[in-house]
């Protein structure tokens, strides 16, 4: 079973200037991450843009992300959809690919009652590799509670949940709980839970390294003090994520801002809201 805790980070997926797959800037951005405080990579989740890359891409990324750093960090395919067939087949062509673990949301727009995503969940969980799920009600309407994620922590598989409802996080009996947003990192440190799936840490990894890193020794203030030093950087990526993530890494020189319809490049307001953020982080004078 993989290690699946500490700073995980959702990757942006690089994209040419043709709207292409960028699989050579997905490999120095997984190289940089890795080399930044990350324990791991999520791929084609919410912030990789995953609505608008079909399976073949979806894979592809897996596969040059693998290649590049899968021998050194965790990295986690995101699989899920509404469809549970579709969910399946994607899930089990990652895991052929060598994924590490799958990333596998609630299933959106079809709001499926509970019965439902037990039965979803239970027919993922038969493709044998470990799943994390994804619970970010704020994107797919249906929420699942605590107790739900308690049941579904019983399938032998499923291991781990990114929580995204942040007015319900906490520790859940039998399964690791991951932050699912970046300014409940700490919270989740504080009581024992498994990490976070995070988007800053394209941007101060070593910094959110150094969170898990102070966690790990019992040294909460010290969490707490980088972690209010990181709030204006969290606030803004926070806005129409990955918008303004992409503004960033385009700002840095990680990675090319392009994004794909119906998501558009930050306008001039976000550009200066997010460089300014940058410039009170520091990270500007370390630009590319």
């Amino acid at each position: 079973m993989p290690e699946i805790s500490g700073v995980l980070t959702a990757m942006a997926t690089p994209f040419a200037d043709d709207g292409s797959l960028d699989s050579d800037s997905a490999r120095r951005l997984a190289r940089h991450l890795v080399e930044h405080g990350s324990h791991g990579i999520v791929v084609a989740g919410s912030t990789g843009e995953s609505a608008t890359l079909n399976d073949e891409e979806k894979l592809q990324l897996l596969r040059a992300v693998l290649d590049e750093v899968g021998s050194e960090a965790t990295v986690i395919a995101g699989t899920g959809s509404n469809d549970t067939r579709h969910t399946v087949e994607l899930t089990q062509a990652a895991a052929d690919a060598g994924a590490h673990a799958a990333l596998v949301v609630t299933p959106y727009y079809n709001k499926p009652n509970r019965a439902g995503l037990l039965a979803h969940y239970r027919e993922v969980n038969r493709v044998g590799i470990p799943i994390v799920l994804y619970n970010i009600p704020s994107r797919v309407v249906v929420n699942i509670d605590p107790g739900g994620l308690a049941e579904l922590g019983e399938l032998s598989n499923v291991v781990a949940v990114k929580q995204a409802n942040d007015s319900e996080l906490g520790p859940v009996d039998g399964i690791d709980v991951l932050a699912g947003n970046d300014n409940v990192f700490s919270r989740v440190l504080e009581f024992g839970g498994a990490g976070g799936i995070l988007v800053a840490a394209h941007l101060v990894g070593d910094q959110m390294r150094q969170m898990w890193d102070a966690a790990q020794d019992g040294d909460m203030a010290r969490v707490g003090e980088i972690d209010a030093s990181l709030a204006e950087v969290y606030q803004a990526l926070s806005v129409n994520n990955p918008i303004p993530l992409k503004a960033a890494l385009e700002m840095l020189g990680l990675a090319p801002g392009n994004m794909r319809l119906p998501m558009v490049p930050a306008d001039d307001e976000q550009r200066a809201t997010v460089r300014t953020a940058l410039e009170h982080a520091g990270l500007l004078a370390n630009a590319a």
